[in-house]
């Protein structure tokens, strides 16, 4: 369960990768960056990059790329850490 303080936090984020019908491969290094540079990163899967996997799926397969833990999921959009 998160504090509410990290949940005030992630509903003030904005989205700042979007993953659309490339797939995960183009947004691997934008994303480590973000990562670099901030402490949450949140992740919007449009439907295009879905197909057969659900959201959370996607965002734990990003996440091991990029070495996070997914702290959120909901919806289409994933929070990284």
């Amino acid at each position: 369960m998160t504090s509410d303080a990290l949940q005030r936090e992630i509903h003030e984020l904005d989205v700042t990768v979007w993953v659309g019908k490339s797939g995960l491969e183009p947004v691997v290094d934008e994303l480590a960056d973000q990562l670099d540079d901030r402490n949450l990163v949140k992740v919007k899967f449009l439907r295009a990059a879905r197909g057969n996997a659900t959201a959370e799926e996607l965002a734990e397969d990003l996440a091991e790329q990029v070495n996070a833990e997914v702290v959120q999921s909901r919806g289409h959009t994933a929070v990284m850490h």
